[in-house]
């Protein structure tokens, strides 16, 4: 069998081949198919913790989502929900970093699921495990350009109010955003390490830059204002908790891809170590940085219905310029918004290319022999990699159609992540209950707290998935309609529809075993 050889990240390589169809070549599963599949091991705890921090792009978010909750719960629902989402994201985190400490693999989620399931089920629910994390790490990959390409767009408005903004040109510039991206990953991958680098360093340096700027050059709301005003009826929500609960996608969405370093553990030294403690360092500090960007901005808004009914779209571009009265310094704060999430995009997309890659070498995709395969120029999975360029390209085209688009694309992804999440942490639970003793441990344990965690992780994310696909405003019209759930439940048919017709004959569970090197 003649295998193909797959430069990663960092100048990893990979020998990849085709799967067996019954000739002479390797059968799926086989002891030397898996060692073949083995990844070179050059990330210490430093790059995978500046990954996991720089992926999230957590502040970078909580700026453009900050219409959700203003809308919806307003700045003590921003304030309080932000805490929320910060405890529940480190109680998932350290729920799902147990299983990276036992199995620190790139398939994650469906390895776990597979590995916790009950025989008579682990194909099936490993199978569609593998379809949810797939299409939702898509749709997270689809949220840096449209967020990009579409506040580009409100800082052209805002620079020439004349300008009228009309829905197809936000997609377009979605499109146009992903171009670089795209081709770096194919011609430029050597320096996507650099990149990564790149993108950490003004993660964390822009953040009190722009704080610093906003608080030295605007007037200070009342802390009345930003701990105790809260908003409801705006929407048409007129039930508190409701519109509170709606409001979360703004505070959440942030640190969604908890999972995201899990997926570059075959790429880790000494992983079942080094990637839970990423996980839970990079969300924690996430979430501190969102809470502190988060209060800055409220304290320092001017007018509220200002800023919501922004004509940009996008209330922050109107809050730094009630901060600053300078448009040269919307440009710069908001470009320094801008600028390492979309350089975040560079990795990030690498990143659920190999995870798109490796769930095709599972034979988990239709036509996975087309996607499992090694340009031989470039030694990358380019075909998996514009697979995932067009399903953010077909994402994009809600836009188009719907006035509540972002608020889509922002509830596709996060309720999607949640979903991977939910299955293998259910799982764990009830096999804490029936089979204690099956549990292998980790080097990451947390012991008695274990539980409690997991069911907290698990309380969490079943609360915020029941209203990520509500819309934002009532009465529902087919222009604000929030399309999150029909078009994660269309995926979901698809991938029951595809166990049915390919899936139980193909699928038999991933192939790859992870043999760490523990030195």
């Amino acid at each position: 069998m003649a295998f193909e050889e797959v430069e990663l990240k960092g100048n990893v390589h990979v020998q990849s081949g085709a799967r067996s169809n019954g000739d002479n070549g390797l059968p799926a599963g086989s002891k030397e198919l898996r060692q073949r599949n083995q990844l070179e091991r050059y990330l210490n705890f430093f790059s995978t913790l500046a990954f996991s921090a720089t992926l999230m792009a957590s502040w970078e978010t909580v700026g453009g989502s900050l219409a959700a909750g203003l809308l919806n719960g307003g700045p003590a629902g921003i304030v309080y929900g932000m805490i929320f989402s910060t405890i529940g994201s480190v109680a998932v985190a350290a729920s799902l970093a147990e299983l990276a400490s036992v199995n620190p693999t790139a398939g994650a989620q469906y390895h776990w699921t597979y590995n916790l399931s009950p025989k008579s089920h682990r194909l099936f629910l490993s199978f569609f495990q593998g379809w949810v994390t797939v299409f939702s790490w898509c749709s997270l990959v689809c949220l840096a350009p449209f967020l990009i390409g579409n506040q580009i767009l409100g800082l052209v408005t805002f620079n020439r109010e004349s300008y009228h903004i009309e829905r197809y040109q936000g997609t377009l510039l979605t499109w146009a955003v992903l171009i670089i991206p795209i081709i770096i990953n194919i011609y430029a991958r050597r320096v996507l390490a650099v990149i990564e680098v790149a993108a950490g360093i003004m993660h964390i340096v822009f953040l009190p830059v722009t704080i610093a700027v906003l608080v030295a050059l605007a007037s200070r709301n009342p802390n009345e204002f930003v701990w105790n005003t809260f908003v409801s009826g705006i929407s048409g929500w007129s039930s508190p908790g409701v519109a509170w609960a709606v409001g979360l996608l703004g505070v959440v969405t942030p640190l969604g891809g908890v999972d995201g370093v899990i997926h570059m553990a075959e790429e880790v030294k000494m992983a079942s170590k080094t990637v839970p403690r990423s996980m839970i360092w990079g969300t924690l500090t996430n979430g501190i940085m969102a809470f502190g960007y988060a209060i800055a901005v409220l304290y320092c808004m001017g007018d509220y219905m200002e800023a919501l009914t922004s004509p940009t779209g996008y209330p922050i571009i109107t809050i730094v310029y009630q901060a600053t009265g300078s448009k040269t310094a919307v440009n710069v704060l908001m470009a320094m918004g801008l600028l390492p999430g979309w350089i975040a995009l560079f990795n990030g997309l690498a990143s659920v290319t190999r995870l798109t890659w490796a769930f095709a070498r599972d034979n988990g995709l239709p036509f996975s022999d087309i996607f499992v395969h090694i340009d031989r120029k470039h030694k990358i999975p380019i075909r998996a990699l514009f697979l995932v360029a067009t399903v953010v390209v077909l994402l994009s085209l809600i836009q188009i159609g719907s006035t509540a688009a972002f608020n889509a694309i922002l509830s596709i992804s996060t309720l999607g992540l949640y979903v991977s999440y939910l299955i293998p942490l259910i799982l764990l639970v009830i096999k804490r209950f029936r089979e204690p003793q099956d549990i292998p441990p980790g080097v990451f344990n947390m012991g008695r707290w274990g539980l409690p965690v997991n069911i907290f992780a698990i309380a969490f994310a079943i609360y915020v998935s029941i209203f990520l696909p509500f819309p934002a405003q009532v009465p529902v019209t087919r222009e604000n309609m929030n399309y999150a759930g029909p078009v994660l439940g269309a995926v979901m048919i698809f991938a029951c529809v595809d166990w049915v017709v390919r899936g139980r004959k193909k699928w038999q569970g991933p192939t790859i075993v992870t043999h760490e090197d523990r030195r």
